[in-house]
């Protein structure tokens, strides 16, 4: 499969951006995620600790799903809408995380999995027919199926704080990629809108309770 451009410059500079990380620790310390700096005013970490990773495993694996949704996302809404959710997702993503986080000054994270999030449930507005297989289930599952899933976890491994994983993030990128795919191309309402409505209940369901949520 010919790989777009676009998609292409974003994943060497995902790679390259983490390489560099994983063998300069005090390049790793400077633009990563931590709630203590950004409050201090160093808003760029908001959107470089996207383009960082914890281990290979971590940039393999959001690179992969990446080379997967993106080509679906920019051949349905072109190479700008395709950044401008990308990077949406990211920064969505890392607010939602801020926000979760507030008062835990020396929390960090990194890597791309919430502007991944936010193709892959582009994808699934757009293309809510597309199986997807989750491992270690053999059996695949209607995309719509995987993205309500998605969201009910992230929630659930926010509140329960499930493993070294950034729920929080996972969770804002999903949400950024549903609602600028709808911003982007409002004709999804009509063309799929039971799914619309289907995934949005988790979300809306977030929005009005998610205080329940917060970290005291």
């Amino acid at each position: 499969m010919n790989i777009n451009t676009v998609l292409l410059v974003v994943i060497i500079a995902n790679v390259l951006f983490s390489l560099k990380g994983l063998n300069d620790y005090s390049f790793f310390e400077k633009f990563k995620f931590q709630i203590g700096a950004i409050k201090q005013g160093q808003k760029i970490r908001m959107l470089t600790s996207g383009f960082l990773h914890a281990d290979y495993m971590h940039l393999g694996m959001n690179m992969y799903v990446l080379y997967m949704f993106g080509p679906s996302v920019i051949g349905e809404l072109g190479e700008i809408k395709f950044l401008m959710i990308y990077f949406g997702s990211l920064l969505i993503g890392n607010l939602l995380t801020l926000k979760y986080h507030d008062k835990e000054l020396y929390y960090s994270a990194v890597g791309a999995s919430g502007a991944v999030a936010g193709i892959i449930f582009s994808g699934i507005l757009l293309h809510p027919g597309m199986k997807l297989m989750l491992f270690p289930i053999p059996i695949s599952l209607p995309s719509y199926v995987f993205g309500v899933g998605y969201l009910l976890y992230s929630i659930y491994g926010m509140k329960k704080q499930l493993g070294n994983i950034g729920h929080s993030a996972h969770l804002g990128g999903a949400i950024g990629g549903y609602a600028l795919t709808l911003f982007l191309k409002p004709s999804v309402f009509t063309d799929n809108l039971f799914i619309v409505l289907l995934i949005g209940a988790p979300i809306v369901l977030l929005l009005l309770f998610g205080s329940k949520l917060q970290r005291k």
